[in-house]
């Protein structure tokens, strides 16, 4: 018999989960974006399910006790099936809700494939027939959904509530037929693109630097067909979200002073997925080809003669300037502009002199802790002390600032400002403007 698709409030949820592996990583990953509070307890825990957020762990056996006080629900995951089974029967016994992996029979519910979009949330069942075939289904109704669907979704709950007591003036089939006109007009507004690349392929798509519809169309909507997504430190969340419910996803962030995983060890993780077929998309802050190593991830995936395409993305070296009023040329002011890492592998002591002689704009990226030596090799070279510079973190920044000052004081200003990384760095002198609405008109400019 099919089983019936009730639909529940997670949010604040407690649920317990036994086991500490793949599959255990797997269910908690289609469950916390929706809330849910997950202890996890198991002798021993992956390091994917020990970095995820939300979650409590306990490094130890599961005992009778775990389900006092009644969690909302359990899952047994543990890869000891005369464990799971005894886990079933104690929750069946205390009427609390089980799922049971690889053991239709001993569920008290089911997880369904999923196909979400913002609002939108699809489950598909076979009542434990076949995972793959509901696999399959979920992916051809992705395919139908068009990219901005949780948009249209929401901006149809925006006019639902605009029209309020109006509405209810109107009868049940006046309503009705407002709806579908509405929702007619969505939809046509939300044209389908371009099937993503073939299975097996691989996309490297820049994110952008700053909140989620910063990422272009065709970036999103690979995003909404992957079955895995490689991601970095300044995403805005709200990207994940656009992820199908049971794709993979996996950290790989990098931030100053730090990063989660070797770039040799990315390289190897995209090859191995790329190689399991479906789509695999690398989100990249940023654009992937200006200093986002997206080249050497393009280099490793051309060696292992796996498919790949590379979609750009906005560039915090233009970005974040505009963000603050500052655009990195502008004419009379302005015609060139040199985008430069201050952070290279092996360089202990690099000389910025040699940036000196260019015209234009200087912007460097991944310096502010140089910023001191940046400021005195560049005045050195033979700039004025006087040549206007800023410091700007923004885009995804979690401390967004904006400092102005000469390039001889730039270094101490961004200091007393608390300026803290990531953030871009310009010296030129379109670093003095400030062209945000409301700001005083530059003198000289048209």
């Amino acid at each position: 018999m099919a089983w019936f698709p009730f639909f529940i409030q997670l949010e604040g949820a407690r649920g317990l989960l036994v086991g500490g592996g793949r599959v255990a990583c797997r269910k908690a990953e289609k469950l916390l974006p929706f809330g849910a509070r997950l202890t996890v307890v198991a002798p021993e825990i992956c390091a994917e399910l020990a970095g995820m957020a939300g979650l409590t762990l306990c490094r130890r056996p599961f005992a009778d006790s775990d389900l006092d006080p009644a969690p909302d629900f359990v899952i047994a995951a543990a890869g000891d099936r005369a464990l799971n089974r005894r886990i079933a029967a104690l929750c069946k016994a205390r009427r609390i809700l089980v799922n049971v992996v690889d053991d239709p029979a001993g569920c008290g519910f089911y997880f369904p494939a999923l196909v979400q979009r913002g609002r939108l949330t699809v489950g598909i069942s076979t009542g434990g027939a076949s995972p793959t075939a509901a696999a399959w289904l979920r992916r051809r109704l992705e395919a139908e959904l068009p990219p901005g669907f949780a948009r249209v979704l929401d901006r149809l709950a925006a006019r639902r509530a605009a029209r309020g007591e109006a509405a209810a003036a109107l009868s049940e089939p006046e309503r009705a037929e407002q709806a579908r006109r509405d929702f007619a007009a969505e939809m046509a507004a939300a044209a389908p693109l371009p099937a993503p690349p073939a299975a097996g392929a691989v996309a490297l798509v820049g994110a952008g630097c700053g909140t989620a519809e910063w990422i272009t169309v065709r970036g999103l909507r690979l995003l909404q067909q992957c079955r895995a997504v490689v991601y970095d430190d300044l995403i805005d969340p709200a990207l994940l979200d656009q992820v199908p419910a049971d794709a993979r996803r996996v950290y790989v962030g990098k931030r100053s002073g730090r990063q989660a995983m070797p770039q040799a060890e990315i390289n190897d993780l995209l090859v191995r997925l790329g190689r399991r077929g479906g789509l695999v998309v690398r989100l990249k802050g940023g654009d992937p080809y200006l200093f986002g190593r997206g080249g050497e991830e393009a280099l490793a995936l051309q060696r292992a003669g796996l498919a790949y395409e590379v979609v750009p993305g906005v560039s915090s070296a233009l970005a974040v300037p505009g963000q603050a009023g500052i655009p990195v040329t502008q004419r009379g002011v302005s015609r060139a502009v040199h985008i430069i890492t201050a952070h290279s592998a092996g360089d202990a002591s690099p000389d910025y002199r040699r940036y000196a002689a260019l015209e234009g704009t200087l912007v460097f990226l991944m310096g502010l802790q140089r910023l001191p030596r940046i400021a005195a090799d560049l005045i050195a070279g033979g700039l004025p002390v006087s040549t206007p510079a800023a410091v700007v973190s923004g885009g995804n920044a979690p401390c967004p600032a904006a400092v102005r000052a000469p390039l001889a004081d730039i270094a101490e200003a961004a200091r007393n400002a608390g300026v803290q990384p990531p953030a871009v760095i310009l010296v030129g002198e379109v670093a003095a403007l400030d062209l945000r609405p409301g700001a005083p008109l530059p003198d000289g400019l048209l």
